[in-house]
């Protein structure tokens, strides 16, 4: 598996509570890949790739995070923070 659907990893990654809302998030529009606006929540994502949010707690703040991992299930929230590595600016 070299890549994975973004909604799925985000999913995994524990960013929602849900697929569903994870969903909602793209389509809106909040996120972006490797510098590009995102709006399908088919996006591929691989090991490597950069995604830059706002927080959905707090817009003001961005995030950005590198995925250092492709997920398998929604494990543990420790299991989960090894898919990606948050890059401070």
């Amino acid at each position: 598996m070299d890549s994975q659907r973004l909604d799925l990893w985000l999913f995994y990654a524990r960013f929602a509570k849900s697929r569903q809302l994870c969903s909602q998030y793209i389509e809106k529009g909040h996120m972006h890949l490797n510098r590009q606006r995102v709006t399908k929540n088919h996006a591929k994502i691989r090991i490597g790739d950069v995604l830059t949010f706002p927080s959905p707690a707090t817009p003001s703040i961005v995030r950005v995070w590198r995925v250092e991992k492709l997920g398998l299930r929604r494990g543990p929230a420790p299991e989960a923070s090894q898919l990606y590595r948050e890059i401070h600016e």
